[in-house]
């Protein structure tokens, strides 16, 4: 055989051999599979808490006045400088007083006169007495002469009636404040003709008391029934028995800062709205709250119970469902609808049901967590109360070294 035959014999059979090894190797081995994703858990918390139930409402004053006049005649001054705080008392304004000062003058001199006669009739009577002992007169101008003395008397109250009258008339002529609080703009300008005619009385100007304030809300037809329930049961006093606290901000805050209490509750409930009105009551010292000012409040919503509460970023959204994973024995993520309560200040939220307060709820890695397939606990979360608690320990033992 030839010598370079050999050689190519040699090269062919190291080829099929290399190929068949990469060909064994390739279908033998497999890709080793990804463990599964790591996520972190903890268990519900449980703390005391009271529910409060939010409503919107206005501020409005505990006491307003439309200042009227209460006689008739010419504004001759007006006492005080618009949109600040009066006095109760506090004069406002001044109607002419002149017409009615001659008018008390008149009635003083009307009184005098009925005085002047009351007396002589008084006297004529004495006399009259006196004779008709002695048999001097008839009976019958002797009951004539008691008949004057009456009238004259009447006479008197009349005139007595009729000056106070005109004194009043007079008090009037200067308008003064009948409560403490904010004045309003002056509706009418001194020279101006004013009516003190009853309901056509002119308006001179408002005032709206300040200090305390009342906020006004509704609540609907299904509040009302709660608390009913829950004052029957004893769990929540009803407001209308009990000052239930309320919280309040106003539009530019954020937190509830502003702290009163239910002063009342309406008897019906509005057919046109069907809601019933409430009313809270505010201390206003600095003046921030003014009538017409909306407001949101928060009202104790129930009696103090045990909650299951979990970080409000562990809860999902299916559809129209609110859920949350948690983590089964076998390490298996399980999916679970849950009916939701009041978020808190701390940014928990209140599960009214579908948790169980040992269930391990995944609360990190929530989007690599899949219903039906395993995790691997990366770590448990402690309650927050513990964390705070293991904080505190951690701070002391510190100041101690």
């Amino acid at each position: 055989m030839p010598k370079f035959f050999v050689k190519r014999k040699t090269g062919l059979a190291a080829a099929i051999s290399a190929t068949l090894l990469l060909v064994g190797c390739s279908g033998s081995g497999e890709d080793p599979a990804p463990p599964p994703p790591e996520v972190t858990v903890s268990t519900p918390e449980i703390r005391s808490i009271n529910d409060w139930d939010e409503y919107t409402g206005q501020f409005d004053a505990v006491e307003g006045v439309e200042v009227r006049a209460r006689v008739s005649g010419y504004l001759r001054q007006a006492h005080f400088r618009e949109g600040t705080l009066v006095r109760r008392g506090q004069l406002l304004f001044t109607i002419d007083p002149r017409p009615f000062e001659a008018e008390v003058a008149r009635a003083q001199a009307d009184l005098q006169a009925t005085l002047t006669r009351r007396d002589l009739a008084i006297a004529d009577l004495g006399r009259a007495e006196f004779l008709l002992k002695e048999e001097a007169i008839s009976k019958e101008e002797y009951d004539s002469r008691v008949q004057a003395r009456q009238e004259s008397r009447a006479s008197v109250a009349a005139a007595e009636a009729t000056l106070r009258q005109a004194q009043l008339d007079l008090e009037f002529t200067r308008v003064t404040s009948p409560i403490s609080g904010r004045v309003g703009s002056r509706e009418v300008t001194r020279g101006n003709l004013v009516s003190g005619s009853g309901a056509q009385a002119t308006l001179l100007t408002t005032v709206f008391s300040l200090d305390p304030i009342e906020f006004i809300f509704t609540a609907d037809e299904a509040a009302y029934l709660k608390y009913r329930r829950q004052a029957r049961e004893g769990t929540r006093p009803s407001s209308r028995d009990i000052a239930n606290p309320v919280m309040l901000r106003l539009q530019d805050e954020t937190e509830f800062v502003h702290s009163g209490e239910m002063s009342f509750v309406d008897n019906a409930i509005d057919t046109q709205t069907g809601t019933v009105e409430g009313r809270a009551i505010f201390s206003n010292p600095d003046g921030i709250f003014i009538p017409g000012m909306f407001g949101r409040l928060r009202l104790l919503g129930s009696g103090e119970y045990d909650a299951v509460l979990v970080p409000d970023t562990a809860i999902l959204s299916d559809q129209s469902d609110k859920i949350v994973l948690i983590v089964d024995d076998e390490n298996l993520v399980q999916q679970r609808v849950v009916e939701l309560g009041p978020v808190l200040d701390d940014g928990m939220r209140v599960i009214r049901s579908g948790l169980a307060k040992d269930d391990r709820l995944v609360t990190g890695g929530l989007m690599r967590a899949r219903p039906g397939n395993p995790v691997t606990i990366a770590g448990e979360e402690p309650p927050p109360e513990e964390t705070a608690k293991r904080s505190a320990d951690t701070a002391e033992l510190a100041a101690a070294r």
